[in-house]
């Protein structure tokens, strides 16, 4: 059975705190479209373009506390999108479980590799050298890799392996996770249990 065989996999998300209001629209076997405001435009960005090498549609409004900064907007928009990540599997039937992916962005080069276990745990190594790119503080990035893996329940080992232009670092850092996880959820019938 080929993958375009199986029903899409969709989920949607609302999370409301007393710091932000979110919305969050997933297609997992999607197209790579997008539509991103969260007021963070550096995030918005990364998050366009982790839709984009995934191939996920993906939708988010977020209204947060932008007064304040960037924090509660980044880490709530990351822990809705885990959750869309894990209510979309659903019963993971068919997936591949792991993926991997190594992405250049001219100077940088960053690796992803995710299990998609059920169990969360998340490692970053990714030295930044500016503390902050277009709004988003840099001390971000790991935040919202942990959060989704927690909140997806996957394992995630994300490491930038050379560069020294924090943006290319971040950039590449997406795309890799993008494209580790468009492996991770990659149905075959032949694959009628998640293996363990």
């Amino acid at each position: 059975m080929p993958e375009s065989s199986f029903s899409p996999r969709t989920a949607s998300v609302t999370r409301t705190t007393d710091e932000t209001s979110v919305s969050i629209d997933l297609t997992l076997d999607g197209d790579g479209d997008y539509d991103v405001e969260t007021g963070v435009g550096f995030f918005d960005h990364m998050l366009d373009l982790f839709a984009k090498h995934g191939r996920f549609d993906l939708r988010v409004r977020c209204d947060g506390d932008l007064e304040v900064d960037e924090h509660h907007t980044v880490e709530d928009v990351a822990i809705g999108l885990g959750t869309a990540v894990r209510q979309a599997l659903g019963d993971k039937a068919h997936i591949a479980r792991y993926g991997h992916a190594y992405v250049p962005m001219d100077d940088a080069l960053a690796r992803a590799v995710v299990d998609l276990s059920g169990r969360s745990y998340c490692h970053l190594e990714a030295p930044f050298e500016r503390d902050q790119v277009g709004g988003l503080s840099t001390e971000l990035v790991e935040h919202v890799w942990r959060s989704v893996a927690d909140h997806a329940r996957c394992n995630l080992h994300l490491t930038v392996l050379r560069g020294h232009n924090t943006h290319h670092k971040i950039e590449a850092l997406f795309k890799a996770a993008a494209r580790a996880l468009r492996s991770a959820v990659r149905r075959r019938a032949d694959h009628a249990e998640v293996a363990s």
